[in-house]
């Protein structure tokens, strides 16, 4: 397979995750995660099992109305045949607590190649913003 087919296996890997969070489908989360998945965000550090993943996917009080990548940041590294990391900037349309709200993140997505499945070991994402948090600062 050439680094290109290997780029895009990943990449089309990566929009089945964020698919599968649109849709509320459990089950296709559960099959793209590792257990003991890693989860980095604003909310903090935590774990999680592929069970939970499939429950907090089907079950969550949030819904991913659209989402896009965008294409001219994305970066892709193989450190193995069956580990590599996939990093992006995304825009998100969300509805949380009856609320749409939109805005830019930057995510990555560390993949580990498992009985020759894809599964993502370590998922992180940065809300766009000064990277001082000046702009998250209580106003004075």
């Amino acid at each position: 397979m050439t680094t290109q087919t290997k780029e895009q296996e990943l990449i089309e890997t990566e929009q089945a995750f964020w698919d599968a969070m649109k849709s509320k489908d459990g089950n296709a989360a559960q099959e793209l995660t590792d257990d003991g998945s890693i989860i980095v965000g604003a909310q903090g550090v935590s774990a999680i099992d592929r069970k939970s993943m499939a429950r907090m996917t089907a079950e969550g009080k949030w819904e991913l109305k659209e989402f896009s990548f965008n294409e001219k940041t994305r970066q892709v590294r193989f450190l193995t045949d069956d580990i590599a990391i996939v990093a992006y900037s995304v825009n998100e349309r969300i509805v949380v607590e009856g609320k749409e709200l939109q805005f830019d993140a930057h995510d990555s997505s560390v993949w580990i190649r498992r009985d020759g499945e894809w599964r993502c070991a370590l998922h992180t994402e940065s809300p766009a913003g000064d990277p001082f948090g000046r702009d998250k600062a209580p106003k004075k």
